[in-house]
């Protein structure tokens, strides 16, 4: 019976990775296509037409576009990392008066729609001549509170007494954030700066709100241009949106394992 009960995680498993793997695997068949409105849709392309991903890059400068997302994706990565690091470890560490209400306010900002901060933060970003600038794009969203909490959660999960022996080698409160509580929480800071710059990379309203000037845009906007202009050659679309993915794929299977242990992180008590 175990054999079975194995057999039938696994073919649930398989039928799964199917649903959730066929759309992307359709885009890639779509995007090596001559004509993707033929019907019936082939499930295997017999001549790809790898021309198509040229001509997706050069007509729709993704080139620019996708240096722009990976500038913006990686500040906002950086910042968001950093500073969650330093308010997590504040926050799990420190003791200063009105911590916990501090903490309860700065996760109350988590139950506000990003849609009502939007006018707000496009009004300080103009005042501040930001628009169509790295900036703009980026500032934001240097904090994220999700990153705190997150973070807070795994730096308590260290023993109190490493840092009574840290005190005891001389390491001050940096000293014991940077040698030793960061490194043995790493798993859980490089998720979160997987899932930091995946949000980075796939916004599209908040880029196309504060940018005219096409060098700032993003490639979702760069996509979206692609699309509109290319409606009766949805292959050249799709080919671009494959090019513009890649990146992300790659980020996944690079740290995959990483991702796994900052999730798995806690879920078993030895």
């Amino acid at each position: 019976m175990a054999g079975w009960g194995v057999a039938l995680r696994y073919a649930l498993l398989v039928v799964a990775a199917i649903v959730v793997l066929f759309p992307i695997y359709m885009a890639v068949v779509n995007s090596l296509r001559e004509n993707v409105l033929s019907y019936p849709p082939d499930l295997y392309v017999t001549d790809p037409q790898w021309d198509n991903y040229r001509r997706a890059f050069e007509d729709g400068s993704l080139g620019r576009y996708l240096v722009n997302s990976f500038v913006a994706a990686g500040i906002i990565t950086a910042g968001q990392v950093i500073t969650s690091v330093m308010a997590a470890y504040a926050f799990a560490f420190l003791r200063f008066p009105a911590r916990s209400f501090l903490f309860v306010a700065f996760l109350a900002t988590l139950m506000v729609p990003w849609e009502v901060t939007i006018i707000p933060n496009f009004e300080t970003v103009q005042s501040l001549g930001w628009l169509d600038s790295y900036q703009g794009l980026t500032v934001p969203f240097l904090a994220t509170a999700f990153g705190t909490f997150m973070l807070r959660q795994a730096f308590l999960t260290l023993p109190a007494d490493l840092r009574d022996s840290a005190a005891v080698d001389g390491y001050g409160e940096l000293g014991f954030m940077a040698r030793v509580a960061v490194p043995l929480v790493a798993p859980m800071i490089a998720a979160l700066a997987v899932f930091s710059f995946l949000l980075a990379w796939n916004q599209y309203l908040w880029p196309l709100l504060i940018t005219n000037d096409a060098s700032y845009r993003t490639v979702q906007i760069g996509l979206k241009a692609l699309a509109s202009e290319n409606v009766d050659r949805l292959n050249i679309a799709m080919a671009g949106t494959v090019i513009a993915a890649i990146p992300t794929f790659a980020l996944l299977v690079l740290f995959q394992r990483y991702l796994i242990r900052g999730l798995t992180a806690g879920a078993v008590k030895g």
